[in-house]
């Protein structure tokens, strides 16, 4: 494994719905396709009653979104062989309902925000047009290499 793509993972299930769907080695595929650096992440699929709780504690919004991104070593200037540590949490019932109203099946939507919560733990964001553009191209691209259709296309 080349240091560029060393992975530490932890995959907790505390809402056990997706477990036999969204599989350990298929997160880890997927985290290892938007990986540029060494990482440490945990990927949590939770109900709508704790990503509130962490959306509202956290963010200040009271309602369960689809994934939240905690990255601990976030602005700071990592040495090469410095692993970024994140946890990125999944929101079970928020993803299920989008995937359903897009018309995804919930393994390709669950894929796209995992790969989106990994940029984000590696200081990508979509705060303005420019910054959101970069980071859906890159989406898109990693998508495609995971078999994948462009999650933005309608």
């Amino acid at each position: 494994m080349s240091e560029k793509n060393k992975l530490s993972l932890s995959v907790q299930y505390p809402d056990t719905r997706l477990e036999t769907l969204i599989t350990r080695p298929k997160v880890r595929r997927w985290v290892k396709a938007a990986l540029f650096a060494p990482a440490e992440f945990t990927i949590r699929f939770v109900d709508a009653e704790e990503g509130r709780s962490l959306n509202r504690d956290y963010r200040e919004k009271d309602y369960a979104t689809n994934v939240l991104t905690f990255a601990y070593n976030e602005g700071e200037e990592l040495a090469e062989d410095e692993p970024t540590r994140a946890d990125i949490i999944l929101c079970t019932d928020v993803l299920e309902k989008e995937a359903q109203e897009q018309k995804k099946s919930v393994e390709e939507h669950t894929a796209h925000l995992i790969v989106h919560g990994v940029l984000h733990a590696q200081g990508y964001d979509h705060m303005d047009d420019e910054e959101a553009a970069e980071m859906e191209d890159l989406e898109t691209d990693i998508l495609a290499k995971l078999g994948i259709t462009d999650p933005y296309k309608e």
